[in-house]
């Protein structure tokens, strides 16, 4: 049992709560037991801590606290090493500069259930990492190949894809855009949208039909209609 916080393996756990140190280690926290499961069977599970030693190694209330950013403490707590990012495939979901941890992980939710195969996030959307995008995500971060990259990079590479993204004042309602092929969608951040150089990039633009009393969606409540009108 390890009671202390100052336990050496401790204290450079707890350090992944801060991105800069998950970036430099290789390494993140997976705190409950279905996302320590999660991490288990994706085969990237390092280390496991328990309140109660059911699994792992027994620690104190003291030593969970430390390494939890969650106020109700989890009775099992998880590192995990970082997925290697794949090769770009199937159909993809491009994010530009998403900024709340809750909105990637719902975001991710949705890629999953409606048919995405990859992520591809700008440089500085939020850090997947982070506990409350992960939780957000309710594991199904681990069933999608997530890759942080230049998007002008990807996007340039893409010529054999339809290419969409949001426009409310020229685009297509999105029950009548249809896709024979593999497809990208780019949905951009909650303020100021997809920067202009990369929305260049779509070979179409769609909107949502909606009431007028309503201007706009939660980024993350657009990417799902979408994602579900373009998977029937």
């Amino acid at each position: 049992m390890i009671e202390s916080i100052n336990n050496e393996k401790i204290k450079r756990y707890a350090k992944l709560n801060l991105k800069k140190y998950r970036d430099l280690e290789g390494l993140f926290i997976v705190e409950g037991e279905h996302l320590v499961e999660e991490a288990k069977g994706v085969g990237i599970l390092v280390d496991v801590f328990s309140l109660d030693g059911s699994i792992g190694t027994k620690v104190s209330e003291a030593v969970m606290r430390k390494l939890s950013s969650l106020n109700s403490l989890p009775n099992v707590l998880g590192i995990a090493k970082k997925l290697n990012d794949i090769k770009v495939s199937g159909n993809i979901l491009v994010l530009d500069g998403i900024q709340d941890p809750g909105n990637l992980g719902t975001i991710i939710r949705s890629a999953v259930a409606f048919d995405i195969d990859t992520i591809v996030a700008s440089k500085d959307t939020v850090d997947v990492y982070n506990s409350k995008t992960l939780r957000s995500s309710e594991g199904m971060f681990f069933n999608i190949n997530y890759i942080v990259a230049d998007l002008e990079n990807i996007l340039s590479d893409l010529d054999d894809y339809d290419i969409f993204t949001t426009n409310v004042s020229s685009g297509k309602s999105v029950s009548d855009v249809k896709s024979s092929k593999n497809y990208v969608l780019i949905m951009g951040n909650e303020g100021n949208g997809v920067r202009e150089e990369i929305s260049n990039f779509a070979t179409d633009t769609i909107y949502i039909p909606m009431n007028k009393k309503c201007e706009s969606l939660n980024v993350a409540i657009a990417t799902s209609i979408i994602l579900y009108e373009l998977s029937k």
